[in-house]
């Protein structure tokens, strides 16, 4: 999302709206914002109130703090868990989470401030739950660079998390925070067949263009694995589906390989599942019983998904200095997607 030097954006300079709704349960909380728009897209410039979050543990991630300077994302995968945080914004969690997106303008100022507060311990950090931190908004605000050297100043060890190549814009920083801090990243690949990527992901890179990302990543020094995550039920966790992204994930170098089967909390459960009575009519009646105790699907399903995937990155030598499998990439010849 660039602007368009010739005309500038479009907007209301001192314009304020507010962006929480209370609703009749919720006590109600101002925040002020102002409002632009690039290319179809509506951004509300906000203050942070705070950087540094708590990850919920229903979450499955493997993080426990979480910094992020985008909430709403332009790749707009249907699955989304963070859906439902565009709600206590008074926005809509379905169209809206892609095409309105909340951007902390004041973030490494704030974050600076936090990191060094003496309460705070300098557990390592997870950037861009709330929304991709390199997804296109990032063109035009450049949040990052000053993100990454506030916790590169503080020796604060940081994990990112995206889908973007345009992580690698960055990539000199990254080196650069790296010789002060223990910096790593992961690339989100649920699965490899672009078919399906079109279906859920419509903004986002392709499989095979984020697995280049990790490779150029881990290529420069930049410890890169891969969080597949989602697995999708009954439509990527087939044998074939599983082998085919773990053995591009060895190819590309990955460090680590993390199995997240979908999760389905309020916001993405209404996204996903209209999606999936539109596409896969047949499967909704086993989706209903997969997920029927809640957002998570059933506990047995998921251990065998885990079971499935550690298998793999065992046979494939993830994670290992001394691997079974040899990376056949090389410079002239691209990432292919099974």
């Amino acid at each position: 999302m660039r602007r368009d030097a010739s005309s500038g954006p479009a907007t209301t300079p001192g314009v304020q709206q507010s962006l929480l709704d209370s609703g009749p349960s919720r006590p109600r909380v101002e925040r002020q914002s102002v409002i632009r728009s690039f290319d179809g897209i509506t951004c509300y410039e906000v203050p942070a109130r705070t950087a540094i979050d708590r990850i919920p543990e229903a979450t499955e991630l493997p993080y426990q703090w979480a910094v992020s300077p985008y909430r709403g994302c332009q790749a707009a995968c249907g699955y989304c868990m963070a859906r439902r945080g565009h709600r206590y914004l008074g926005l809509d969690a379905g169209h809206d989470f892609a095409s309105k997106i909340v951007v902390k303008t004041n973030l490494a100022d704030r974050l600076r401030r936090e990191l060094a507060s003496p309460r705070w311990t300098g557990d390592p950090i997870a950037l861009g739950l709330t929304g991709d931190c390199y997804q296109p908004a990032e063109e035009t605000y450049q949040l990052m660079p000053r993100i990454v050297r506030a916790l590169a100043d503080a020796g604060n060890p940081f994990t990112l998390l995206t889908k973007s190549p345009l992580v690698l814009r960055d990539l000199d920083l990254l080196r650069e925070a790296a010789k002060m801090t223990q910096v790593s990243a992961t690339v989100s690949v649920g699965f490899v067949d672009d078919r399906i990527r079109r279906a859920v992901e419509p903004g986002a890179a392709t499989p095979q263009r984020r697995l280049e990302v990790c490779a150029t990543l881990n290529d420069n020094g930049i410890p890169c694995g891969v969080l597949m995550a989602p697995i999708l039920p009954l439509i990527t966790d087939s044998a074939d589906h599983l082998l085919s992204t773990v053995r591009r994930a060895a190819e590309a170098g990955a460090v680590s390989v993390t199995p997240v089967v979908l999760r389905l909390p309020s916001g993405a459960r209404e996204c996903y599942m209209g999606w999936l009575e539109r596409e896969h009519p047949g499967l909704v009646p086993r989706y209903q019983a997969l997920y029927g105790k809640g957002p998570t699907a059933d506990a047995d399903y998921r251990a065998r998904i885990a079971d499935q995937v550690r298998g793999l990155a065992e046979a494939y030598g993830v994670g290992q200095s001394a691997r079974r499998w040899r990376r056949r990439r090389s410079p002239a010849r691209q990432l292919a997607l099974v």
